[in-house]
């Protein structure tokens, strides 16, 4: 993964520090997860933020194997 040093405005670090404690995330790794939202909400304006949240969750669980196959009927 790409490193790169950005400014970013305290308040946002700050929030991102206090939000991301509570999930057990970073600062750096919240804003990153915003960043993720914010970019599946722009280029899917007409989709929920639960629905997106809940694709991203879905995409990390496949990626780690923790799928089952549906089994129709």
């Amino acid at each position: 993964m790409a490193t790169a040093s950005i400014r970013l405005d305290e308040s946002l670090v700050s929030q991102a520090k206090a939000v991301g404690s509570v999930e057990s995330r970073s600062a750096a790794k919240q804003i990153e997860y915003w960043a993720k939202i914010g970019k599946a909400m722009a280029e899917n304006p007409d989709l929920t933020y639960e629905f997106v949240q809940d694709a991203l969750v879905a995409k990390a669980e496949e990626a780690l194997g923790q799928t089952e196959e549906y089994k129709f009927g």
